[in-house]
């Protein structure tokens, strides 16, 4: 079971991560068996250390992004989260996140759901 702090506090260090691009901060958040997926459509990229691979082929420039990001709804061990992001190039996106938490706390399953402002 998680809890609205704890979904807060998993999405700190998600930015930080995205942010820092440790691989040890990413790898960190997912399960050794982790789903993420960009899109809901999309296979799958599985395992955390995959999901880092992942992350470092295309990284963002450092300071070209903002990104806030609150739970919205949480239930046992399934939380989605709300947030937007801002690129510097004037992109910014709307993002819901559907997260699912093993019981110590990192994600088992990650979808991304976004709306691009036209």
């Amino acid at each position: 079971m998680i809890d609205r702090q704890a979904v807060q506090d998993w999405l700190n260090r998600y930015v930080a991560a995205w942010s820092s691009y440790d691989r040890s901060a990413i790898e960190a958040l997912f399960t050794e068996d982790a789903e993420y997926r960009y899109h809901p459509y999309d296979e799958p990229v599985v395992g955390n250390a995959a999901i880092a691979d992942n992350w470092l082929e295309e990284k963002d420039e450092p300071g070209s992004w903002n990104a806030n990001y609150q739970p919205h709804l949480v239930e046992g061990d399934w939380a989605t989260a709300v947030g937007t992001t801002t690129y510097g190039d004037g992109r910014f996106y709307w993002n819901m996140w559907e997260l699912t938490f093993a019981p110590d706390g990192r994600c088992q399953r990650f979808v991304e759901w976004f709306m691009k402002q036209p």
